[in-house]
């Protein structure tokens, strides 16, 4: 399998980035990691004319804390961040999700806003974004503009980025003072596309009982999702065996899963029931 014929463009900066996009307005996609972009290309699904490399465009390599938010640059690798003492500290959702995403190999290429870019519903970092309340920091020539998460994710592998834009940088939300957290997925085999995953988030009182919470999915759909009506059943409890199994029971409600080669759609939503409820146990268990 062979990509069709392209250009290669290689800016050294961010601004130069954001010249070669809008002159390539609409025809151009930017290439950071490559893992998800390079096999569609090689299989002929997507087919630009154009790619921008961003890869020596080191002002966009950083990991930091700004305005009580961890931000991931463009070219902030997935490694990085699992390696990263101030996301373990301030966004752990993000940390514990990092070693489920492939390889070592290939988190030691892909980047965080890569990951985000294609949208992939089966993927970890989209859970993780809707999650913790994550911002999407969309540059062009034109300017900046934020979108929640939740607004992003328009659907499998689309997201609302416009022609001549990339994503600059992606804003976690840092924890809760009680924060406890937990990401649990299954797949066939080690290495291997995801069928179904959960992200949690907990903010637990002094006494035990959960002040807020956040329930994430993959493979529930077309995008990530938030189950609030799962974080509903939780909310003012101690995350005891029913406030766990009710809230599975309304993830199980509320996800429409697929069917593919991998999994069936009945076995995608038990899988995401039993996850909710291992990982709800998991995290409110953690010191």
């Amino acid at each position: 399998m062979k990509p069709a014929p392209f250009k290669l463009v290689a800016p050294r900066s961010r601004e130069e980035a954001l010249a070669a996009l809008a002159e390539h307005d609409g025809d151009a996609r930017v290439l950071a990691g490559g893992q998800s972009l390079v096999p569609l290309m090689n299989m002929r699904v997507v087919q630009p004319g154009v790619l921008v490399s961003i890869n020596g465009c080191r002002d966009l390599d950083y990991i930091r804390l700004e305005d009580d938010r961890i931000v991931c640059g463009a070219l902030a690798r997935q490694a990085a961040a699992e390696e990263s003492d101030l996301v373990r500290r301030r966004c752990p959702l993000l940390a514990d999700a990092a070693p489920w995403i492939g390889g070592m190999a290939n988190r030691n290429r892909g980047t965080v806003c890569g990951s985000l870019a294609h949208s992939d519903p089966l993927a970890e970092l989209p859970a993780v974004a809707v999650a913790t309340d994550a911002e999407i920091v969309l540059a062009s020539r034109d300017g900046r503009r934020t979108l929640a998460a939740t607004d992003f994710f328009v659907g499998e592998l689309a997201t609302a980025i416009r022609p001549g834009e990339m994503v600059e940088a992606a804003r976690f939300a840092t924890a809760w003072s009680g924060e406890r957290t937990a990401f649990l997925e299954v797949s066939n085999r080690q290495h291997a596309f995801a069928v179904a995953g959960v992200a949690v988030r907990l903010d637990l009182a002094p006494d035990g009982r959960c002040r807020d919470v956040r329930i994430a999915v993959m493979g529930g759909g077309p995008t990530a999702m938030r189950i609030e009506a799962g974080e509903r059943a939780v909310v003012g409890t101690t995350i005891g065996v029913e406030a766990a199994r009710a809230a599975a029971d309304a993830v199980e409600r509320a996800v429409d899963p697929p069917t593919d080669i991998h999994a069936d759609a009945a076995y995608r939503r038990r899988v995401l029931g039993v996850l909710t409820m291992r990982a709800l146990q998991q995290a409110a268990g953690r010191s």
